[in-house]
């Protein structure tokens, strides 16, 4: 059985912890029943001996298949990973997301998608990543009392583009959080529901002329790309090169922009002669979130 789960970009600046797109670029999990537990990696990580003997993917894997099926059977487990670690892309979002289907599919247990992204709450209170991770495309989501993921999805279409800038380095997502504000003022707060009401609402218009005003933030991305400068260039190169949008990508140290399809090439293009040192790719966004690709 193969689960894949894609990378996502959550808040896409002012929607804080509630808003993020999928995009197409999946890590795969394959599980296949064994005589003894074994464990391979491919990709990003494979050379961390830490993910090897202590996987999360295996400790909420057996956690859930433990309580379905009553005993701990042993299965290989093969990893290719694609999404970066420690990047603002979703890569912990995709394993939690994977890990719980994944104990269901091999308990032979039917799980809804919504029921999958109620219990990925547990190890992710926040759900601007594991929404899109699970249902693809672009999301609105907002939490019940703790228990229960409310989401709104609009599908992406073919003809924009992402382009992430990936830089060589990794941002801690605790570090970055701890470094926010406790208390906001009512006029950042009007300005962040404003403004991430109106992305949400141009996201399922596809009205995306808007998302150029629509996307700026006062809450959290100023505070968080002050841990790495470069990013303040990045964006406005970006924005001054067709780029519909520029945020930072979770709480980095990736960048999303999102371009029309005519115009992603070029930005790729600009954006890795301006900066060298960092990755920059161009994905389409995934409509289709968590997938059992074979059982």
């Amino acid at each position: 059985m193969t689960i894949s789960v894609p990378a996502t970009s959550a808040n896409l600046g002012p929607g804080f912890d509630t808003l993020g797109v999928a995009i197409d670029l999946r890590n795969r999990v394959k599980i296949t029943r064994a005589n003894f537990f074994s464990i391979s990696i491919k990709g990003e990580g494979e050379n961390r001996l830490s993910l090897k003997k202590n996987n999360q993917f295996i400790n909420i894997f057996y956690n859930f298949y433990t309580k379905l099926v009553g005993k701990k059977d042993d299965f290989r487990f093969e990893f290719d990973n694609s999404i970066p670690l420690s990047r603002g892309l979703g890569s912990s979002s995709a394993m939690i997301i994977s890990a719980i289907s994944s104990a269901y599919e091999m308990a032979n247990v039917k799980l809804s998608k919504s029921s999958i992204l109620d219990k990925a709450l547990f190890y992710e209170p926040h759900p601007d990543n594991i929404a899109p991770a699970v249902y693809g495309g672009f999301t609105a989501s907002l939490v019940v009392k703790n228990k229960r993921v409310i989401t709104q999805k609009a599908q992406m279409p073919s003809n924009v583009k992402a382009v992430v800038v990936i830089p060589n380095k990794a941002m801690s997502t605790q570090k970055s959080r701890a470094k926010l504000p406790k208390n906001i003022s009512m006029q950042k707060a009007i300005f962040n529901i404003s403004h991430s009401s109106v992305m949400s609402a141009a996201f399922f218009n596809q009205d995306w002329e808007v998302l150029r005003y629509a996307s700026w933030d006062k809450l959290h991305q100023n505070i968080r790309m002050n841990a790495m400068r470069e990013l303040f260039n990045v964006q406005k190169v970006a924005l001054e090169n067709g780029s519909l949008m520029s945020t930072l990508s979770g709480s980095g140290s990736s960048f999303f922009n999102m371009v029309y399809e005519d115009d992603a090439k070029r930005l790729q293009e600009k954006l890795k002669s301006s900066f060298p040192m960092f990755r920059v790719e161009v994905f389409n966004f995934d409509n289709d979130g968590l997938k059992v690709e074979e059982s």
